[in-house]
């Protein structure tokens, strides 16, 4: 986890742009045209398989702290969080940017719909509002990562748990989609891809993850991290691939895969409903939004290799306050990690929870010396950086 991230309720473990239309499948349209002249144009495919093992790559740039930023620092008070009384309804707007970035292909795929009962033409009894995002980074070719961006929803709302049971519903269409990859022969089973998916009805969001991209939310200035990036040297990961028989080499699980959680790679599986090491379970994170949730930064290992998590709010935030536009936002965090050098793909996904821009507010003056902990040091560091 990067630091001046937190955890911190309303959330619960469960173990386990603007567009046109209000939908958006998206490909490699949506690549950025100011980049043109410095790389390639996108192209989508399968990579060459005459190497034995397939890795992920894994940039070696410096992250680099969100002070870096040159930020005029405001005046801006601490709110505590809004009860569950709250009258707060979200209302979604999103934008996304993908990129090829310095690799010969471009394996990832992404999903963005803000309008969820319109999308799926849903009876009146259907939860609302609704929306549903998701980014996939496939591995060894892009076969996994499109089947699962277009059938990931279809599995969601025909589980029998959907909508009362989103967790149950979820977690189970991430293995049916896994399974039915496999029975996929047109496919190349033995590409892969990671799942970071959000589901929001109402004021409930369900965030599930299965591999190493990451959501974020903004909340007043602070970077909360909703996903857990699930890389074989992970401690929990590491224990449950070696209690599986699996065995970890400089980071690789079975030295082929830099991530322990994904979908597809069935070269690396046993029979389907058999325990592996390499599992398409996913970990879900719940929470309630309030009126001090602003905004979700989903992004795959592209942009986190070489930003953490704070790093990518603070910027989010400056940016949203200078124009209120979540593709623009998109497009600027992606071109700031092809400036710090990523080595992998990009794809990142901006979701606002209101029509306004995130606000500037003021401090009342304190009386008298107060201490402060490093914590609420490193929570204050972040909400002043947000503020232009």
């Amino acid at each position: 986890m990067a630091a001046g991230t937190d955890f911190s309720p309303p959330f619960r473990n469960l173990e386990g742009g603007y567009k046109r239309n209000n939908v958006a499948l998206m490909d490699d349209e949506d690549e950025l045209s100011e980049n043109s002249n410095n790389s390639k144009q996108m192209t989508k495919g399968r990579p060459p398989r005459d190497i034995a093992v397939v890795r992920r790559c894994i940039s070696s740039a410096t992250l680099t702290d969100a002070a870096a930023w040159d930020f005029d620092l405001g005046v801006v008070s601490i709110t505590s969080p809004s009860d569950g009384t709250s009258d707060f309804l979200p209302v979604f707007r999103s934008g996304s940017c993908a990129e090829k970035g310095p690799k010969e292909y471009m394996e990832d795929e992404h999903i963005c719909i803000d309008n969820l009962l319109e999308h799926l033409d849903a009876i009146a009894d259907f939860p609302s509002p609704g929306a549903f995002y998701g980014v996939f980074d496939g591995h060894g070719g892009s076969d996994a990562a499109s089947f699962i961006r277009k059938t990931i929803l279809k599995f969601i709302v025909e589980d029998s748990h959907f909508p009362v049971c989103l967790e149950k519903a979820i977690k189970t269409a991430f293995v049916k989609a896994d399974h039915a990859f496999a029975d996929d022969s047109s496919l190349d089973i033995s590409s892969g891809t990671t799942a970071l998916t959000a589901l929001v009805f109402g004021r409930t969001m369900v965030v599930a993850n299965a591999g190493d991209c990451r959501a974020v939310l903004g909340k007043r200035g602070r970077a909360i991290e909703l996903s857990k990036d699930h890389k074989p040297n992970c401690t929990s990961e590491r224990l449950r691939i070696e209690n599986l028989g699996g065995v970890i080499y400089d980071g690789y699980l079975n030295g082929q895969l830099s991530v322990a959680r994904a979908l597809g790679d069935w070269h690396m599986k046993g029979p389907k409903g058999s325990a592996c090491p390499l599992s398409a379970e996913p970990e879900l994170k719940e929470m309630l939004l309030s009126e001090d949730d602003e905004f979700l930064i989903m992004g795959c290992d592209g942009l986190w290799d070489v930003m953490s998590s704070q790093c990518a709010v603070t910027m989010a935030r400056k940016e949203l306050m200078l124009h209120n536009d979540p593709q623009r936002c998109s497009r600027e965090l992606v071109r700031e990690a092809l400036k710090r050098n990523t080595c992998d793909n990009l794809t990142v996904i901006v979701v606002c929870f209101s029509l306004d821009p995130p606000p500037r507010i003021e401090i009342p003056p304190t009386r008298g010396r107060r201490s402060i902990s490093a914590e609420g040091l490193n929570f204050l560091k972040g909400v002043l950086e947000s503020n232009p």
